[in-house]
């Protein structure tokens, strides 16, 4: 099996900077207050992702400047996504609220002295040298009273840019912000308007009133942390999953779920090989943690558009014991339940206990976190120049602490090969241990060990 190269662990590059500015709306918008819903208000959804997307030189669009076009068009979609340009604001208790200002969102002119084939043959997260490619401007990053988007746009040696952007998660999920970005390419490319309509209506994922909580969410568990995750020097690797793989995988499993979804079944895999990798105690309580869209959950369905955030945590859980002892089947039937219980009636009840407990959180402790953007829209995303070699996050994981986290992103090769990446923060002393757990679904004739990557980045950490 071919090797996939992996991204550069480090890049010695300079990049030259235009001072921030603020883009705003082309034309007036409303000054007004809009509610967010109850889902968007969450504290967990309160803090700013980066998101990074590479694109190659087109020799079809020699002569003009990715920087001028992608700035006018970002203003040309703030007429119609003014929300962006706003601030949110405290109101009395915890909730918050937007204040559209139209003052705009940050953007930053660069340039990098850097071609796009430096960065390695496939790219994924974690990005290397991010805080070149994206500045954080001082003062920024607060979720309140600040700018809600970040963008750089960095041009490159070889013709081709880096669009690089940071969003306070607070206003969007990743189908939201993509649905956003997709417009700004609209505009880009010379469209009037967006293709698809922008839809605020925030009220359709509030809580019922009175609200009232009818499932259990284990998402939200007071489980000690009893450090049985020896979750220190953690270190990215990355894995190619493409067809032979994930068929070599379904063979170690029973005849009734060999149909099932190639995210279930690489979550369950990753899961069950990186807890066996961990070696917590036996009777610990392990679990994976993944977004569940509920767009289409609702009656009737959230209307196409939406861009808030409409997505909640997926839980499932067990022993270590029972996911380290029992078939591969049992980590998959725990996953395919983890999503089959997010009913209708099971979103009303989430988000009417996040109103009921103030100020809850998730429960990240002894647990696997995969993110899974293979099928958001950032890969569709033209500016003009075609659809990008890389679109979607930016990092693996940016919370406080160290996570068992991933994030799964698309790749084709150009030579037929279609598949998914997987990369996965593991601790060191874990790697060689995890690689040889693979290897046991994988080695039928389809090794998975020249897939194995191991990236130690210490710019993205």
């Amino acid at each position: 099996m071919s090797i996939i190269a992996p991204s550069p662990t480090s890049l010695a590059f300079t990049v030259r900077r235009c001072e921030p500015e603020l883009v705003a709306p082309t034309k007036p918008t409303p000054h007004e207050f809009k509610q967010l819903s109850d889902l968007d208000d969450q504290d967990c959804f309160r803090f700013q992702i980066q998101l990074i997307q590479f694109y190659r030189c087109d020799p079809s669009m020699h002569g003009k400047d990715p920087v001028k076009i992608i700035r006018e068009a970002l203003a040309q979609a703030l007429v119609f996504y003014y929300p962006y340009a706003g601030r949110l604001r405290k109101r009395p208790g915890r909730k918050l609220i937007l204040e559209c200002t139209g003052e705009g969102v940050i953007f930053i002119e660069a340039d990098a002295d850097i071609t796009l084939e430096q960065f390695g043959d496939i790219i994924h997260p974690p990005i290397p040298c991010m805080d070149k490619l994206l500045y954080d401007v001082p003062g920024s990053g607060e979720i309140l009273d600040c700018p809600l988007l970040l963008i750089q746009v960095t041009r490159l040696r070889c013709g081709g840019f880096i669009f690089a952007y940071r969003l306070n998660h607070t206003m969007s999920d990743a189908i939201g912000i993509a649905q956003f970005i997709g417009a700004v390419g609209e505009m880009a490319r010379g469209e009037c308007a967006p293709s698809i309509p922008q839809v605020w209506q925030r009220d359709l994922l509030n809580a019922r009133n009175p609200p009232r909580v009818t499932c259990t969410h284990h998402q939200f568990d007071e489980l000690p942390d009893t450090n049985d995750y020896p979750l220190q020097d953690m270190v990215p690797c990355s894995l190619f999953f493409g067809s032979i793989e994930v068929n070599a995988i379904r063979e170690h499993l029973p005849s009734q779920l060999k149909k099932s979804s190639t995210f279930d079944i690489i979550t369950a895999c990753i899961w069950r090989c990186s807890t066996r990798a961990l070696r917590p105690d036996l009777e610990t309580q392990v679990r994976v943690m993944f977004a569940i869209n509920v767009r289409g959950k609702l009656s009737p369905p959230l209307p196409t558009g939406y861009y808030g955030n409409a997505i909640l945590a997926a839980v499932a859980t067990t022993t270590a014991r029972k996911l380290c002892e029992n078939p591969l089947g049992y980590a998959l039937e725990l996953v395919k339940m983890a999503k089959a219980i997010v009913t209708m009636e099971y979103v009303h009840s989430y988000t009417d206990l996040v109103v009921i407990k103030d100020k809850l959180d998730l429960n990240r402790v002894q647990c696997y976190l995969p993110t899974n953007s293979t099928r958001v829209g950032f890969e569709e995303v033209d500016f003009g120049w075609g659809k990008p070699a890389y679109g979607g996050p930016a990092n693996l994981w940016t919370g406080p602490n160290p996570k068992l986290a991933s994030s799964y992103t698309s790749f084709s090769n150009g030579k037929g090969k279609n598949g998914i990446v997987v990369s996965i923060l593991l601790p060191n002393v874990a790697h060689e241990i995890f690689k040889k757990e693979l290897e046991v679904y994988t080695l039928k004739g389809h090794a998975i060990g020249g897939q194995y990557l191991s990236i130690p980045i210490k710019s993205s950490m």
